[in-house]
């Protein structure tokens, strides 16, 4: 996955030396991790120590919420680029997505609409020509 390189440096701060491995997240033995092990025992923890979630009474889990778990932060992630302008394709491939048309249909309700789009494109077009006028001088000119 593409980082920025201020990510990158905060990520090689964090961890050391840079390594390559398949996994971002693994268990203590460098293995997949389950997703609810993970949740119910680093990343809830941390979003209750935040203040984000409350902690569960002693003896209890965590509350069960789609919202609250580490999945988030995948849509969170896809949110951002979709509002970058970054295509459904290149985003499915970042996601590990095997069908671009998979990744459409989850994050379709995130993307920018068009109208906006084009608005700001057609903008964008004016800007760099100048506000050069267009009439028939224009056109007789070509």
């Amino acid at each position: 996955m593409p980082l920025d390189p201020e990510v990158s440096g905060a990520l090689a701060d964090a961890t050391g030396p840079k390594v390559t491995q398949r996994l971002v997240f693994t268990s203590s033995i460098g293995a997949a991790i389950c997703s609810q092990g993970f949740n119910d025992q680093s990343w809830k923890p941390a979003l209750a120590s935040a203040g984000i979630i409350p902690a569960p009474e002693k003896g209890q889990r965590y509350a069960a919420a789609r919202e609250h778990g580490m999945h988030a932060l995948r849509h969170f992630y896809a949110s951002v680029l979709l509002d970058a302008g970054e295509n459904i394709k290149a985003l499915s491939l970042y996601l590990g997505h095997s069908d671009p048309g998979f990744t459409l249909r989850v994050y379709t309700h995130l993307m920018p609409s068009s109208e906006t789009r084009t608005r700001k494109a057609i903008s964008a077009m004016y800007r760099a020509a100048g506000h050069a006028h267009d009439g028939p001088e224009t056109a007789q000119a070509a």
